[in-house]
């Protein structure tokens, strides 16, 4: 805060000065002493403020200045994983990704709602079992049963009875993406319930059974393989379409 010296104290003064002195130039240098010493040394505090109005802006001052470092530390960065979490954060989910995080919510849920509640740790492939049979009940696929007109038909020319189930497809991608949940929250990949033979059985059991009611065989895709010619060049042995 920089001093401010008024000028009606200066013009007196020098008036004061030319009361005693008749000569303009000694009063002129005389001044000129006054203020050279005055300026090149200023008082502590200026005329015009009092030492309360002093000890206030320096006290605000000081706020500033706490809140500036404050906000200023909030702003950056405390470490190298800090920065690569938030930017995980920031950059949206793929689909993909978030199907994944809202199926392991949905699984964690189910576990939190059994009769005595169980724990992540205490999973295993029975509880998996359970919930796959539960999600039956929410499936949009007709699944014909064996006394049905419709078994095996793949388009029925009615409707019927037959309950809904969820799709073999449908279930597979989702014991996919459990699975690849389980391990990224700190699961091990030899403890993994989502990854057990049992779960396998019955997702091939679930497949013959759903092709077979709905009259839609199950076609594994064949891998291509190349034919290498004598004259160097290699074609598949599966044509065009």
């Amino acid at each position: 805060m920089s001093p401010h010296y008024p000028f009606d104290v200066i013009s007196k003064f020098f008036i004061y000065l030319m009361m005693f002195y008749k000569n303009f130039f000694h009063c002129y240098c005389i001044v000129c002493v006054f203020l050279f010493v005055f300026f090149s040394s200023p008082p502590k505090f200026p005329f015009h403020t009092s030492q309360k109005e002093i000890l206030n802006d320096l006290s605000v001052a000081g706020m500033s200045s706490k809140g500036k470092e404050v906000a200023e530390g909030s702003s950056r960065p405390s470490g190298g994983g800090d920065d690569q979490n938030q930017q995980q954060q920031q950059l949206p989910l793929s689909r993909y990704e978030s199907q994944k995080r809202r199926d392991w919510n949905t699984f964690g849920q189910y576990l939190r709602n059994q009769r005595p509640p169980v724990a992540l740790s205490q999973c295993s492939s029975s509880h998996v079992l359970e919930f796959l049979r539960y999600l039956d009940q929410f499936g949009k696929t007709k699944v014909h049963l064996q006394g049905c007109l419709f078994f095996g038909q793949s388009e029925p020319p009615g409707p019927c009875t037959c309950p809904l189930r969820q799709a073999w497809g449908s279930l597979d991608a989702l014991i996919g993406r459990l699975r690849a949940a389980y391990e990224e929250n700190g699961g091990l990949p030899e403890t993994n319930p989502f990854a057990s033979g049992a779960i396998r059985v019955y997702l091939r059991e679930v497949r013959d059974s759903q092709a077979k009611a709905r009259g839609i065989p199950y076609k594994k895709k064949k891998k291509k393989r190349n034919i290498i010619k004598p004259n160097g060049d290699t074609s598949s042995n599966f044509p065009l379409q």
